[in-house]
């Protein structure tokens, strides 16, 4: 006899207003786990219960092919967030949607997020490409990290913070060699 079973609801976790809770999910797999979450919602006429699914995402600024590209990030992988109203028929829909693992909480029992942690992920969803402050004065000593010039050290020359840009001084064919590069593609001795 097989003692394992499927996870039963707990009635004591039923709820009539809605909350946000954490669905775990297979890492790399919560944009697909949005999409049938969704598609089941719609099918099975659960909007009334089921209000918002969302893959928490931010915005960072990196260095690709020497250039600055603002990518979307997910803050947390593997992990999806469901406003709902839990009952037994929400939980059902969730909880057997392909490659969800399961309700963030204790045993059967999901826990909501706290207010306050939604209103921060949610602001933080919502900010704009991070603008990022330049830590660097002239005649710093740095090392280049990135692009053609990778490994050579250098002193900072000038600083254009409005374009995230910065004039190093690399020692080339002996003599000092002014080379702009995104203050990404540099970091402090």
């Amino acid at each position: 006899m097989d003692t394992r079973s499927a996870p039963q609801f707990n009635e004591d976790a039923a709820n009539s207003t809605p909350s946000w809770y954490t669905i775990h999910t297979y890492a790399g797999y919560e944009n697909a786990v949005e999409r049938n979450l969704k598609q089941r919602i719609e099918s099975l006429g659960m909007d009334k219960k089921i209000f918002e699914v969302v893959v928490p995402t931010e915005k960072k600024v990196r260095v690709k092919g020497g250039k600055r590209v603002v990518e979307e990030e997910k803050i947390y992988p593997g992990y999806i967030l469901v406003k709902m109203i839990v009952d037994e028929d929400s939980w059902f829909v969730v909880r057997n949607t392909p490659r969800v693992t399961g309700f963030v909480g204790s045993g059967t029992t999901p826990v909501p997020m706290e207010e306050s942690e939604v209103t921060s992920l949610m602001k933080r969803m919502g900010a704009e490409a991070p603008k990022h402050r330049i830590d660097l004065t002239k005649d710093d000593a740095v090392i280049i990290n990135d692009g053609p010039f990778k490994d050579l050290e250098g002193k900072v020359g000038e600083i254009d913070e409005d374009r995230g840009k910065v004039k190093v001084l690399v020692a080339m064919f002996g003599r000092e060699t002014p080379v702009e590069l995104d203050f990404l593609q540099i970091r402090k001795i």
